[in-house]
């Protein structure tokens, strides 16, 4: 039980900037946790890491289940992209059925910033469900960094550098796709 970590940390709500960072976090859990809870914090991200590797389950059920769900949401993700490009792209592994249709819902829409904040609020909203009633033990603190994370990444979305980016990225793309045309068409 971490009762006195998790009291003492502001509540986080979904697109509000907390009074902590994640890196302050970090520095309290390293004060506050066990070794072996804080060692585990290091898995606590978005995206997937050594995506190259075979998923390797780690010592913490929260976590685990936590990558599976963004391993299917970013495979997901490539596939669909790969699926609109008719390039190939590496194999969905099913492990959750709700990342996979949020990834078909965010390739949908047609605003490359929406689709991101819909797939990070899909993340919030997954968080707190793999965290359920754990409110003081070593899932909360795990749920917490992924939801002060979420917000940060958030915070660093500029829409108009984004979208410039974007739109030469996709350029690109387009311009490198086989058979397609800078403005997408065959």
């Amino acid at each position: 039980m971490y009762y006195f970590l998790i009291a003492q940390l502001p509540y986080l709500r979904y697109g509000q900037m907390p009074s902590i960072s994640s890196a302050e976090f970090t520095g309290l859990c390293r004060e506050y946790l066990m070794r072996k809870d804080f060692k585990l914090l290091k898995y606590c991200v978005c995206g997937i890491h050594d995506e190259a590797e075979p998923f390797r389950a780690v010592d913490s059920a929260f976590i685990d289940k936590w990558r599976k769900r963004e391993r299917s949401l970013i495979h997901a993700m490539a596939q669909l992209r790969a699926a609109r490009l008719k390039t190939d792209a590496p194999p969905v592994e099913h492990w959750d059925m709700d990342a996979e249709n949020q990834a078909k819902t965010a390739v949908s829409m047609d605003n490359p910033l929406e689709a991101e904040l819909f797939l990070d609020k899909g993340r919030w909203e997954a968080v707190e469900r793999l965290q359920q009633n754990a409110y003081f033990g070593v899932n909360a603190v795990y749920a917490y960094m992924l939801k002060l994370l979420l917000i940060e990444r958030r915070a660093a979305f500029k829409t108009e550098e984004g979208f410039d980016e974007y739109k030469t990225l996709y350029a690109s793309i387009m311009e490198n796709a086989p058979g397609v045309g800078a403005t997408g068409d065959s």
